[in-house]
Formats: C-alpha cells, sequence, structure tokens
C-alpha cells in the first residue's frame, strides 16, 4: 500500500514516514500543497494524508482537486484545528476522515487501517494461471498447495498480477514497490523474479511471468 504525506512540518512528516515504514507501507512526503497535489493526481497512491495549512495551496484545495479526479481514494486530514465547524468543513471537501494535532501514531494508524479495509465486493485474490494470491492474508497458492514468499516477493507479484497483460516496465517496478524514486540498479527485479519463480515451480517457457526484454516485465494467461 502507497500513502502520500502532504504536510509541511518537518518534525511531524518526519515521524509519520517513519512510523508508515516500519509498518510496510510505502510513504512518499511532499512539504509544499501544489507539489502533494501533482503527486496525488499521478494516482500512484492508496490513501492520502494532508495537513490543513499549507504554503502554495490549503489542503482544502488539494481535497476538493483530487476528489474531480479520484473520488474513491481515502484521504484523512490532519489539522490543528479544533472545532467540529471545521471538522464538517473538511468532510464536505471530499476529506473521509480528519484527525486533531497532537495526535497518536497508533490511533492515526488504526484510522489508516479503517479507510483501506477491502470495501464490500471489492477484489480480494487475484489469478494467473494455477496461481491464486489471497491479499488479505498473503498467502499464495499453485494447484492448491501453499508456497511461501517473503514480503518483497509477494509484493512483487502482486503488482504484476494486478497489472496482468500490462507490460511494467523496470522503472515502475522499482517505483511501487520498493518506493525507489532516484537511479538505481533494477538488477534486483531480477533476482526476484527468479526466486518467485523458482519458489512457484514456473520455467521462463511457463511463460505466465514473462520477461519483456529491454523493458520489464508481464504476468500473462497462457
Amino acid at each position: 500500500m502507497r500513502i502520500l504525506v502532504i504536510e509541511d512540518e518537518k518534525g511531524i512528516s518526519g515521524f509519520l514516514k517513519q512510523g508508515l515504514e516500519e509498518e510496510s507501507y510505502a510513504v512518499d512526503v511532499a512539504d509544499e500543497g501544489k507539489h502533494g497535489l501533482e503527486l496525488a493526481l499521478s494516482g500512484d497512491y492508496d490513501l492520502l494524508l494532508v495537513d490543513w495549512m499549507l504554503p502554495g495551496m490549503s489542503g482544502i484545495e488539494i481535497t476538493r482537486n483530487f476528489r474531480k479526479a479520484f473520488p474513491d481514494t481515502p484521504l484523512i486530514f490532519l489539522t490543528a484545528k479544533d472545532t467540529s465547524d471545521e471538522a464538517v468543513f473538511a468532510l464536505q471537501a471530499g476529506a473521509n476522515d480528519y484527525i486533531r494535532k497532537p495526535f497518536h501514531f497508533e490511533e492515526l494508524l488504526a484510522r489508516i487501517r479503517v479507510q483501506l479495509r477491502p470495501k464490500s465486493g471489492q477484489q480480494l485474490n487475484f489469478t494467473l494461471g494455477p496461481i491464486v494470491l489471497y491479499t488479505e492474508n498473503h498467502r499464495v497458492e499453485k494447484d492448491g498447495k501453499e508456497v511461501f514468499l517473503t514480503q518483497k516477493e509477494f509484493a512483487l507479484l502482486e503488482f504484476l498480477i494486478r497489472n496482468k497483460g500490462k507490460v511494467c516496465r523496470r522503472s515502475r517496478i522499482i517505483e511501487s514497490v520498493w518506493n525507489i524514486h532516484f537511479e538505481y540498479d533494477t538488477g534486483v527485479i531480477d533476482v526476484f523474479i527468479n526466486s518467485i519463480r523458482k519458489k512457484l515451480g514456473l520455467s521462463k517457457e511457463d511463460n505466465y511471468l514473462q520477461t519483456i526484454r529491454g523493458v520489464g516485465y508481464m504476468a500473462q494467461e497462457i
């Protein structure tokens, strides 16, 4: 799961980034409103944490613009304002929830988990040929038998299967699965792909996880 934190107080944003990454979320931070909205509109995030008072553009403006493009992505307001009228205003602007500063991290984490809880009718399981991936309990089976993957192997396989039939470029994989946004040796992807293939008993000829030479990988049905 990827979370975008739009917060200009470096102490708070650093605290949130460290705490959320320890909970296995991928976290990006923006300390200015317009840049935050630009990142949010990329569509790369599962949830937004947005401060009310920001330089460049307020959290309310960000929320209203974001909601036009992404009506369903959860957004939680971080606010120092303590009146119920302000809270109602934030919710009417499009926020799913709000939490007042200062807050306990465990409370925020609980609110995040509620917002990321699978909605009724939302797909929880994904298939690729004889492979079934269960996102709710991080379980993978092949031909009905459980296959044990590491957390990063599971995340990589999930990303490819969710994008089944699409070519996933190396740069996109490294950003989405490893949360790396700078020049990086993407050869690590090959190592993990080989490990996943070995654990699942897939040969390159099986083509469920196809190598697109010079570009990346693609999960596809045979």
